[in-house]
């Protein structure tokens, strides 16, 4: 088992690569032939209709916590379909071991739907910390990856947040109502005033994505589940941003956070949306 985050710096800067070849391997192989050729019989539901899952998931995430085992004894992997199946896999996030963090087609609904707006998730973290994360849109032929200190990047090219330009409505992706209770309905209603463009979002790791290039201010998410968040914030976070809770703290991957949290272009944004959902201007 690795010890030291120096090893796993030096594993990056060896692999890094090789994790990006089995991504994009498992979307060739898993994801991409299935997509908008899905038969009916290759979805199902889990709690309800809105929360699907197909074989394209539950083959690529076979597929990605094998090869990605494989390039990092010792690793460990939480995968979404596997927690599903097992919740206790969950418990990973807490360990010792360093722990590979896969959402194997995040936006699954626009992926049913035949739509481009899905991407695959994976984000390497050690005792609670991410060091790196990948972002792969398939459809869309894009990569982002970042590593901790090293910056994000786009198909090569640095992303940079930047800040929200003065004076316009704050772009604002929140929480999907199609997955909201009420009570995480009223806890988003802050942000429905003049200043702010609110807007359902999509694929979770799209709208990091937006952020971390500044096409989108600040997401507002009222859920913890890591496998949505973890590459995204990492790759917000290099590429300038910010995310905070509304205990004012940034968000822990290992759970227990205060909810809504919002990831920004800049923290100055995410303190104002974090105060505007503690404070409102009704």
């Amino acid at each position: 088992m690795i010890e030291a985050t120096e090893t796993i710096d030096e594993f990056l800067l060896q692999h890094a690569g090789d994790v990006e070849d089995a991504i994009r391997k498992a979307a060739r192989t898993e994801i991409l032939p299935r997509w908008r050729r899905l038969a009916d019989h290759e979805v199902d539901q889990k709690s309800g209709p809105h929360d699907l899952v197909t074989d394209a998931d539950r083959l690529a995430e076979r597929y990605l916590t094998a090869e990605l085992g494989a390039l990092l004894p010792g690793s460990v992997v939480v995968g979404e379909e596997a927690v599903h199946a097992d919740p206790e896999t969950y418990d990973a996030l807490q360990g010792d071991a360093p722990v590979w963090i896969v959402d194997p087609v995040d936006g699954t609904r626009q992926f049913v739907r035949g739509e481009d707006g899905f991407c695959t998730l994976v984000a390497l973290a050690h005792r609670g910390v991410l060091l790196a994360s990948w972002t792969y849109a398939p459809a869309r032929e894009q990569l982002a990856t970042a590593v901790r200190g090293k910056g994000a990047f786009l198909d090569g090219e640095r992303l940079l947040a930047g800040a929200p330009e003065a004076g316009r409505d704050l772009r604002v992706a929140t929480s999907h109502p199609d997955y909201t209770t009420d009570a995480q309905k009223r806890a988003l209603l802050p942000l429905w005033i003049d200043g702010f463009a609110p807007r359902p979002c999509g694929s979770a790791g799209l709208e990091y994505l937006a952020v971390a290039r500044g096409e989108l201010d600040a997401t507002a998410f009222s859920w913890e589940a890591a496998w949505d968040h973890a590459a995204g914030l990492l790759l917000v976070e290099e590429a300038g941003g910010a995310h905070l809770t509304i205990a004012g703290e940034p968000f822990r991957i290992t759970g227990d956070n205060a909810l809504p949290f919002t990831a920004a272009r800049d923290a100055a944004t995410a303190h104002r949306i974090v105060d505007l959902l503690l404070n409102p201007h009704w």
